[in-house]
C-alpha cells in the first residue's frame, strides 16, 4: 500500500554506505526529500543521483536533506559514489523494509514479463515530518527541478 500525503515520515532505518544505520525519523525538524530509484550505475539512476548531487547545494540553502535509496548493498553504493563522484547521498535497503513502507515495491512489466520492482518515487516530507508531495513513476529528465521548486514552495 502507498503512503499518502499527509502521512507521517515512515519510522524505518536504512543502511548508509559505510554501513551505519540512518533512522528516517532523525530527519525531523527540517524539510527531507527521499528518493527511491531501481538500481546503481544504470543509465536513469545514474543521471538522477548526478543530477540530484549537482542540485544539493540549493536543497542544503533551503535546509532541505536529501537521500537516495536502493536495494544495492552499501558495498555497491560505495563503488557507485566513487566512479561518478556522487554528492548525494544514498542508502541502501536491502530487506525491502522501506520499500514496502512507502509502497514503492511495485510489479512491473518488461518484454511482456511480469517482475516485482522499484517504482522510481520520490517523496517530499516537511520539516514536522509530514509528507507534502509524491512523485511516482519519475521520469528523469526535469524532475529534480520540480522536485526543488515544491521544496522551495514549503
Amino acid at each position: 500500500m502507498a503512503i499518502e500525503e499527509g502521512a507521517a515520515l515512515p519510522d524505518v532505518t536504512v543502511t548508509a554506505p559505510d554501513g551505519t544505520p540512518l533512522h528516517l525519523r532523525d530527519y525531523a525538524g527540517r524539510p527531507v526529500v527521499i528518493y527511491f530509484y531501481p538500481k546503481d550505475d544504470t543509465p536513469g539512476c545514474t543521471r538522477e543521483a548526478q543530477e540530484f548531487g549537482e542540485a544539493l547545494p540549493a536543497f542544503d540553502a533551503l535546509g532541505c536533506a536529501l537521500l537516495g535509496i536502493s536495494q544495492d548493498k552499501p558495498a555497491k553504493h560505495q563503488k557507485f559514489i566513487a566512479k561518478y563522484d556522487l554528492a548525494v547521498p544514498l542508502a541502501s535497503d536491502e530487506d525491502g523494509t522501506v520499500l514496502a513502507a512507502f509502497g514503492t515495491w511495485i510489479e512491473k512489466q518488461l518484454y511482456g514479463k511480469t517482475y516485482m520492482g522499484i517504482d522510481r518515487s520520490t517523496f517530499l516530507f516537511d520539516a514536522d515530518g509530514n509528507l507534502v508531495r509524491s512523485w511516482r513513476k519519475v521520469r528523469v529528465p526535469g524532475h529534480v527541478a520540480q522536485v526543488l521548486d515544491a521544496v522551495r514552495a514549503l
